[in-house]
């Protein structure tokens, strides 16, 4: 069974975050009741989807500042944001507020490209606009110069009693060397090591060279680390949806194994015209999982996870696959929390 080449350093997770649309208030407080127990069960990092227009969160930010208060050591990110649906200059203020209000453990994900569903959604979104909106590149490299500091106004000093900023106020030094980019592709991957960034793989990968997941992972980790400054030392996380079974019921094996069965089909050939390839998810033992981990591809160029919680599942389950992930499936990967869990962390 090969292993990979160190052990396992940063062990988090990614939730979609569902609510009941009539009632979204338990949803959304369930899902913070998700990331204060990954918090004492020792997890690195709690991630929270993106989700627009869907009944998921669709204001990650807004949502991660309050999850700032109630955590106090686990690093808090978003997977993806897509920039399509923003004004650079006002999430820049957006992401600095909540990194300040955390400590600095925001680390913000992104993706570009047009909105979902665009022409439904565009008059809405940019009435005035839509026809010349950039969704290139370009929107995350402006992004990523006010979060460094650059220049957002031609005016600074002072006003009457006002005081105003030529830069993105608050500014959070250490924030910009803490933006992730979603690659699903090696173009997107390659882009993402040029311009100094962090990359978070996907479990959906465009088959461009191949129509084998972990090689196409691997593939577009060695091409960004291959840009990369940092080289080999560039940070990349992966995300899978990753089920330990140890402590589950026999009724909740029997759900997830449904659950999986139910989406292997699309693992099989790439999808639709942009040749999409869905991962596999991985059910069973932590020690079954380990062994499937240890002989994929794509993780065997990591040292960093966030492991995706599957979509539709109860409150319950989730506790039960983060308990294992943290309790068995991460320590036998070599991980070991940053903290004691279950200890209070001083405010």
């Amino acid at each position: 069974m090969p292993l990979p080449d160190a052990a396992l350093e940063k062990l988090g997770f990614l939730t979609i975050g569902l609510f009941d649309p009539d009632n979204p208030g338990p949803g959304h407080e369930n899902t913070l009741g998700v990331i204060e127990l990954g918090e004492q069960l020792g997890f690195d990092s709690a991630w929270v989807r993106h989700r627009h227009l869907q009944h998921g969160i669709s204001s990650p930010v807004a949502f991660l500042g309050a999850a700032s208060q109630r955590t106090r050591r686990i690093e808090l990110g978003t997977a993806v944001t897509p920039l399509g649906w923003e004004n650079p200059l006002r999430l820049a203020e957006d992401l600095a507020t909540v990194d300040v209000l955390s400590g600095g453990r925001l680390n913000p994900g992104l993706s570009v490209g047009p909105p979902m569903h665009y022409d439904d959604v565009k008059a809405a979104l940019y009435p005035d606009t839509n026809d010349i909106e950039d969704f290139s590149y370009r929107r995350v490299e402006r992004l990523l110069g006010l979060l460094r500091g650059e220049r957002a106004s031609s005016f600074s000093g002072t006003q009457g009693i006002e005081v105003f900023s030529e830069r993105v106020q608050p500014h959070s030094p250490g924030l910009a060397g803490r933006m992730w980019y979603g690659a699903g592709s090696l173009r997107s991957a390659r882009w993402a090591g040029e311009h100094a960034m962090n990359l978070l793989t996907s479990s959906v990968v465009k088959a461009e060279e191949s129509e084998d997941f972990a090689q196409i992972q691997r593939a577009q980790i060695q091409a960004f680390r291959g840009a990369h400054p940092a080289g080999a030392a560039a940070r990349v996380s992966q995300g899978l949806v990753v089920i330990p079974t140890d402590s589950a019921t026999e009724a909740q094996k029997a759900k997830y194994a449904a659950y999986v069965a139910a989406r292997m089909p699309r693992t099989a050939t790439p999808q639709g015209p942009a040749r999409l390839l869905f991962a596999p998810d991985l059910l069973g033992s932590s020690a079954q999982i380990v062994e499937q981990l240890h002989a994929h591809a794509g993780f065997q160029q990591v040292s960093e996870v966030a492991f995706a919680l599957p979509f539709s599942f109860e409150h319950e389950d989730y506790v039960q696959i983060l308990t294992d992930i943290a309790g068995r499936l991460g320590p036998a990967l070599g991980w070991t929390p940053g903290w004691t869990p279950g200890e209070p962390a001083a405010r």
